[in-house]
């Protein structure tokens, strides 16, 4: 049930408006002075104010301001017997939604609440859209090269400089992005993206800068481009380097100038954007090879970073299968599961070319494919469990350092069978047949060593 405060200095404006809003629905509490609404509004946090003007004390005017920086969001209508459109329009300024005239209307009254009430839930849905998106688009990990990135990115977020991106695909170049934007002054206006490696070289020009009619073949009505969409806020140019010489002029000249024309059209339009880029590509490479021109180079590098690749942040791999996991299942609806020590040590001993990408997508495919609640190490790829299996071969960094030449053959023994008597899953014929020793014999030493399986 939604609430309504209602602050009039008149009993019988409080009084009519209590039988009315309850008999639509609302709950409704009173205030008689600015002052006692100000102490309301703390306590009980209303849905709605209906706030009367003229009243002894502080008046409406002065308790609204009062209002909104308690409550910034906080939904007020302001009622006045005295009305002008003076009056309304200050009301309006200072962040009233509506404004209403005494005699009250009842039809005009429910019309404004309802209107008010949906633009209310309008800002809670897109509060709550905000903070799924900054969730879903969140840095997981806290190894030392993702803990530097996130400290460079709070330096650099609030400033206004261009920024340039570069890593391999799939490390997360657009997480980044966002994380600059979330992090500055723009946050509260548009992150507009746009992949230039995806978009045909005919058409990349009308994506970034708007057509007018009948501009070329197609085009049946003028269309806005992502420069003119991200005004006030922030352009995410994600692969920049594989844009055309000519689209890297037109950038350039944004990038100096903050104006456009768009295609067809002689109307230059000025815009206020913040340019991030992103790159797997060297640009400096490219710019020799005369596929990249170094004007636009210098003018976006202001603010570089270097997102590192997964295999240079293995420590957080843990994290990322946590975080995929839960998210994947929620997604799925699949009973939450868990990853094995195993399989977590062969995911750690993989080199991931595909980088965080690549994880994702095959703790995606786990969720869906594996049939119980813990994913073993046979569950993963063959690809990921042969790089294991050799690195368990010829990794000793985990072994004693032996005394005596006596002592390291058992270390080494022990090492090499219970290797592999884990490749044949613990098969004792297979693996003495494979080996080359005696059923019984590898019984005895299985039993002398207390190899035990994982």
């Amino acid at each position: 049930m939604k609430s309504i405060l209602i602050v009039d200095d008149e009993d019988n404006i409080r009084l009519s408006l209590e039988g009315i809003l309850e008999d639509e629905g609302f709950r409704t509490s009173f205030a008689a002075t600015g002052e006692e609404c100000l102490n309301i509004i703390q306590a009980e946090d209303p849905d709605l104010v209906l706030l009367d003007i003229w009243m002894p004390g502080i008046d409406g005017m002065e308790t609204l301001k009062k209002i909104k920086q308690l409550r910034p969001q906080q939904l007020v209508v302001m009622m006045s017997g005295h009305g002008s459109i003076e009056t309304a329009v200050k009301a309006t300024r200072l962040g009233a939604y509506d404004f209403i005239e005494k005699p009250l209307s009842l039809e005009k009254v429910l019309l404004s609440i309802q209107n008010a009430m949906k633009i209310g839930q309008l800002v809670a849905e897109n509060k709550a859209l905000k903070e799924k998106i900054g969730h879903d688009y969140q840095m997981i990990g806290n190894s030392a090269a993702i803990d530097q990135l996130k400290q460079q990115i709070k330096m650099a977020a609030p400033s206004s400089g261009w920024v340039l991106i570069n890593g391999e695909n799939g490390t997360g170049k657009e997480l980044v992005a966002r994380a600059i934007h979330q992090q500055s002054t723009r946050a509260d206006k548009p992150f507009i993206e746009i992949n230039c490696a995806a978009i045909p070289e005919e058409l990349i020009e009308s994506e970034l800068f708007g057509h007018e009619k009948g501009a070329f073949t197609g085009a049946t009505a003028a269309r806005r481009g992502k420069f003119d969409q991200a005004n006030g806020g922030t352009l995410f140019l994600d692969e920049i380097g594989d844009m055309s010489l000519k689209t890297q002029a037109k950038i350039l000249r944004i990038l100096q100038e903050h104006k456009f024309d768009r295609v067809g059209g002689n109307r230059t339009i000025e815009v206020d954007v913040r340019v991030i880029a992103a790159t797997n590509k060297n640009l400096q490479e490219e710019i020799k090879s005369g596929g990249f021109r170094e004007d636009l180079f210098f003018r976006l590098n202001v603010l570089p970073f270097q997102v590192p690749p997964l295999r240079d942040r293995k420590d957080d791999i843990p994290r990322l299968c946590q975080h995929f996991l839960h998210f994947f299942c929620g997604k799925e609806s699949r009973e939450r599961k868990v990853i094995s020590k195993e399989a977590l040590n062969a995911l750690k001993s993989y080199d991931w070319p595909g980088n965080v990408r690549e994880l994702k997508n095959l703790i995606e495919r786990l969720v869906i494919m594996t049939p119980g609640k813990i994913i073993n190490s046979s569950d993963l790829p063959l690809g990921i469990n042969q790089k294991n299996t050799q690195n368990k071969q010829h990794d000793l960094s985990n072994l004693d350092v032996p005394s005596s030449y006596r002592e390291a053959k058992e270390v080494f023994e022990k090492q090499f069978l219970e290797n592999k008597l884990n490749e044949n899953n613990w098969n004792v014929s297979k693996t003495a047949e494979e080996i080359g020793l005696e059923r019984s014999n590898l019984h005895r030493k299985i039993k002398q060593y207390q190899i035990e399986p994982k």
